[in-house]
């Protein structure tokens, strides 16, 4: 811990929650200035009809901005959605499975398709369970890694691809994977999947904790799903950029017959992400935390992350004895750094003493415990150099 970095401005502190999470302080400056009276309208955004054309601009805005930066393709649509990352786990399996395509599939195979999981930590085991739940086919294609002396699962990386237990692609609806494991500290490369599945294959891919962090290929995905609160904005808005193929219906009544409106792509797509009220406040908040990534650039986003992950996993690299971490080194999260110290007692004093040097929420996910340093989009590095 270094005492001699600047403090943040307003008596702030080093938040290093997993979600929700630091935003940037010119995006709440913003807000701040215009809470009482957005620019000129006589109410705050919060007060503000969605259906008001000065609504209207500003989700417009957004999802332009957001656009621009990812440089999402034509093809694409764009959805505000609510329901967080665990509802897309009920919802990419109902969208997928109520589109043309995937139905068409369906019935030249003559069964159900199956639809194929890697499970890398939590959130993707909790993607898993609620396809079971739904009555869904899913293969698991892989599921952590065994370890070598006890046999047990371990969620601290992947197998090489040539392990990896796929489907055969005319008999896959889709291929889903989560990106970051926020608990376990896991992050699976970029494009190691998408290039290990057939192009005929949709890829399903939960962004939700390392979005905007880095470049994407948008164009190499089925959908991307991402909550907004760990990179985006505050929490309340759900993101979801689908291919708009995917979104396309057949006549058969049946096809939504299990898919609530609350979770239809198609049907929010059809009304421009309104057809009721949407979180307003969120996605205005979301519009300007986008803007602030265009203007960084999210090369250099990326470039401050790797910069942010190598001065801590460095401390924690030189003192093995002390700080312990379980992730294998290609799999390491830059947003999310998880380790242990040798004793639940060293943890306690080590998250107290933090917070007398103003850094907070360090404590790990509560289902492993630990230290759980979360590096999002808005840490500056100075943060990472205070801790």
């Amino acid at each position: 811990m270094s005492d001699s970095v600047p403090e943040p401005p307003y008596n702030r502190v080093w938040n290093f929650s997993a979600g929700p999470s630091t935003l940037p302080i010119t995006v709440l400056e913003e807000v701040q200035r215009d809470l009482l009276n957005y620019k000129g309208q006589g109410m705050s955004v919060m007060e503000m009809s969605h259906r008001s054309k000065a609504y209207g601009q500003i989700i417009a805005d957004a999802e332009a901005t957001l656009r621009r930066t990812l440089n999402v393709p034509d093809n694409y649509s764009v959805l505000f959605l609510q329901g967080g990352g665990t509802g897309e786990f009920a919802a990419a399996y109902l969208n997928l499975f109520a589109s043309k395509a995937v139905r068409e599939k369906q019935r030249r195979l003559g069964r159900q398709l199956g639809c194929d999981y890697l499970v890398t930590g939590s959130w993707s085991k909790g993607g898993l369970k609620e396809v079971q739940r739904l009555g869904g086919r899913p293969n698991v294609v892989v599921n952590g890694m065994v370890s070598a002396t006890s046999g047990a699962v371990e969620y601290r990386g992947l197998p090489p691809p040539a392990e990896w237990a796929l489907g055969k692609p005319e008999e896959t609806a889709f291929v889903y994977y989560c990106e970051n494991e926020t608990i376990h500290g896991v992050e699976t490369p970029a494009d190691l999947v998408v290039d290990a599945v057939d192009p005929s294959v949709p890829v399903i891919c939960d962004m939700s904790s390392n979005m905007l962090s880095r470049p994407v290929d948008v164009q190499r995905y089925g959908a991307i799903v991402a909550g907004a609160q760990k990179n985006m904005g505050p929490a309340g808005v759900t993101i979801v950029i689908v291919r708009k193929d995917l979104l396309e219906r057949d006549d058969d009544p049946e096809c939504t017959r299990n898919l609530p409106s609350v979770l239809d792509w198609s049907y929010f797509d059809r009304a421009a992400s309104m057809p009721h009220t949407p979180p307003t406040f969120a996605i205005y908040v979301c519009g300007l935390v986008f803007r602030w990534a265009e203007a960084q650039g999210l090369e250099a986003l990326e470039r401050l992350r790797e910069a942010r992950a190598a001065l801590v996993y460095g401390e924690i690299d030189a003192r093995p004895e002390f700080f312990r971490g379980g992730v294998d080194r290609q799999f390491r999260s830059a947003m999310n750094i998880v380790f242990n110290l040798p004793t639940p007692e060293l943890e306690a004093k080590f998250i107290a003493e933090a917070a007398e040097h103003n850094m907070v929420q360090l404590k790990g996910h509560r289902s492993l415990g630990g230290i759980r340093v979360s590096l999002y989009n808005a840490m500056p590095l100075d943060g990472a150099k205070k801790f």
